[in-house]
């Protein structure tokens, strides 16, 4: 067909505009696929950095527990001696506590040459000495009191790998007498990360800061003891945060991994997450060429239709009506197309569903097709969405927004956010249904959930936070005084707790602090109760409907679960452990005094102070002191 000049210049704009819609839309395809590959390795990060941090917290907790047992039998040889009667009481002590040393394998005491003094393994003492061992070695050069987890070696007794936790004792003249280890299996802690799922070619290690390797989930009889400290990882550490997503090369088999490493806060360790950069990346790639194929056989469709339409321009009245049809449908699909994208009849069935809808929901677009649209819409949440959707269809709104649950192919449940436009009819102008475009919240919804419990949880000791308490005890008050109820405040203080700091670590005390939470936070029995961190080592209890009576008897209760603790206290005459201070108060809130809830923090802060100035270890309430049953006269 020959055509004139004004008509060529409309078919070449026809054919450029074509190329520049198949141009866009791979360009956009491909800038979209780049972002699902970010995000799958921003999501495997995620996983190996929660996975890596609660690892550390249980090797932390393992090393704690090690030391717990190692640290009574230092206290017991420096006070009794290493005589032989002593010794039978140290050996009876550990064959006692064999049965439940958990994750500890074994307990040794060595005198001052090597020599097997007490242990709970089942050997002949006198066929071993241990002076030759490393951590032996340096606790007899060194003055050093603290624990020490020293290089991963072979068991004299039952030859496995073993990690050993040691400190010294001393002689009363303060000269070494010995050391007390505690084993912990390398095999306990490779054995324990096998149940996590890394994928096939996963791996967790375990590793000393200096670089040898404590455990590994993967052969872990050849990697134990392995020196890494040649590693990037470990070069580079004095440089490197405590905690941090990395991407290297493995020494051990070459391939390329996303990794997360955490050093403990509190020991000499690193936990490191891995997994092979190519299996993170196997599932988005299979479906990226899948997508990448549909948008090139898409981009054949609208280049083969732009060919036939550019030749059927000079039926311009039909073409443009056509044309301006599928161009607004085009655009409404292209403005999100990273999100779902659904077509909904007005029998509020699904007649279009985008690809996807697979990624949001984990249907295919065929499975959804044809199927109520609300059918997995939460009940809670159903009656306002079917509103919307009504007031769509009879055009008492033109589009809207809801946020709402819905049902996912696994059997949980999404938040989504979806944008709801009614569509009309292009002849008629009726409403010919509603055009749905979605996006997965679940994300934001979960931390906004996790924000809101770490607003009010002390991070130290899991318990209420001070800001937490303030609002419960509000919120109790007005509520007593409208039930004409009694609401009591226990306020507790740690006696002498900055000797204990300065006497045993601030890492004891933070174990300590948490002991005597857990203790609290165990009395509180009701829902209503609510145990609170107050400030430093003052804590509180908030005992809704209780008497004077009942505060002195669940004061009572916490001060014996406390005592059953033993947490050793040198500096805290005359008992040498662990007390604590409580005073109580117990107010009848009436209708004048709804808002004089700090008159009963007052009154228990007071009668804390008479508490702790009548010797401590003790209870007063509001005016009255009440000693602990058991407890000694200062």
């Amino acid at each position: 067909m020959n055509l004139g000049p004004r008509l060529r210049q409309p078919v070449y704009l026809a054919a450029g505009l074509v190329l520049v819609v198949c141009f866009l839309m791979l360009f956009f395809s491909s800038l979209r696929e780049l972002g699902l590959r970010r995000d799958a390795l921003k999501a495997a990060e995620v996983d190996v950095a929660n996975l890596a941090q609660s690892l550390v917290q249980h090797a932390e907790d393992s090393f704690e527990m090690a030391d717990s047992l190692v640290i009574g039998l230092v206290h017991r040889l420096e006070a009794e001696g290493t005589g032989p009667v002593a010794l039978a009481r140290v050996q009876s002590d550990i064959n006692f506590r064999k049965g439940a040393m958990g994750r500890v394998r074994g307990l040794f005491v060595y005198d001052d040459k090597g020599r097997w003094l007490a242990t709970s393994e089942t050997v002949d003492l006198n066929a071993f000495n241990n002076s030759d061992r490393d951590y032996f070695r340096y606790h007899r050069d060194s003055t050093d009191p603290g624990l020490l987890i020293g290089n991963p070696v072979k068991s004299r007794s039952g030859g496995q790998w073993i990690i050993p936790a040691s400190r010294r004792f001393n002689n009363p003249d303060g000269s070494f007498a010995g050391v007390v280890l505690a084993t912990i299996d390398a095999s306990y802690f490779a054995d324990f990360y096998k149940r996590f799922d890394l994928g096939s070619t996963g791996v967790i290690t375990m590793l000393q800061k200096n670089g040898i390797v404590l455990a590994r989930s993967v052969d872990n009889e050849t990697s134990v003891g392995r020196d890494l400290a040649n590693s990037a990882l470990i070069k580079d550490m004095h440089g490197r945060p405590s905690a941090s997503v990395y991407y290297f090369q493995s020494t051990f088999d070459d391939s390329w991994r996303l990794a997360f490493y955490k050093l403990s806060d509190r020991f000499p360790i690193i936990v490191v997450a891995t997994e092979s950069k190519e299996e993170v990346l196997a599932s988005w790639r299979e479906e990226a060429i899948f997508r990448m194929a549909l948008v090139f056989i898409l981009i054949l469709l609208i280049g083969s239709t732009g060919y036939y339409l550019v030749r059927q321009l000079l039926e311009r009245q039909r073409i443009a009506a056509v044309m301006a049809a599928k161009e607004a449908d085009f655009r409404l699909l292209a403005e999100e197309s990273s999100d779902m994208v659904m077509r909904i009849g007005l029998d509020e069935r699904i007649l279009y569903a985008s690809p996807a809808c697979l990624r949001v929901l984990g249907w295919s677009p065929e499975q959804i097709t044809g199927t109520p649209a609300l059918a997995g819409v939460n009940p809670e949440d159903l009656p306002h969405v079917q509103e919307t959707v009504r007031d769509l269809k009879l055009g008492e709104i033109e589009e809207t927004k809801l946020i709402y649950r819905t049902r996912h192919h696994d059997g949980g449940e999404i938040w989504l956010e979806t944008a709801l436009r009614a569509t009309r009819d292009n002849v008629t102008g009726r409403i010919s249904g509603v055009v749905a475009i979605s996006r997965d919240m679940t994300e934001h919804k979960d931390l906004e959930a996790r924000l809101s419990t770490l607003a009010s949880q002390d991070g130290l000791t899991g318990i209420a936070n001070r800001r937490n308490f303030d609002e419960r005890l509000q919120t109790e008050w007005r509520r007593a005084a409208g039930d004409e109820t009694p609401l009591s405040l226990l306020m507790v203080d740690v006696d002498n707790f900055k000797k204990f700091n300065d006497q045993y670590g601030h890492q004891a005390g933070d174990a300590c602090l948490k002991a005597v939470a857990q203790a609290i936070a165990a009395e509180a029995r009701r829902p209503g109760d609510l145990a609170a961190r107050y400030g430093g080592e003052e804590f509180v209890l908030l005992l809704p409907n209780t008497d004077e009576i009942g505060c002195a008897s669940v004061a009572a209760r916490m001060s014996e679960s406390l005592a059953a603790l033993n947490i050793p206290h040198a500096l805290n005459p005359p008992s040498k452990r662990v007390t604590i201070s409580a005073g109580g108060a117990t107010g009848w809130p009436g209708a004048e005094s709804a808002n004089n809830h700090p008159s009963l923090i007052a009154a228990a802060d007071r009668a804390l102070y008479a508490a702790k100035h009548a010797g401590r270890d003790r209870f007063v309430m509001s005016g009255q002191v009440v000693a602990w049953r058991g407890a000694e006269s200062a």
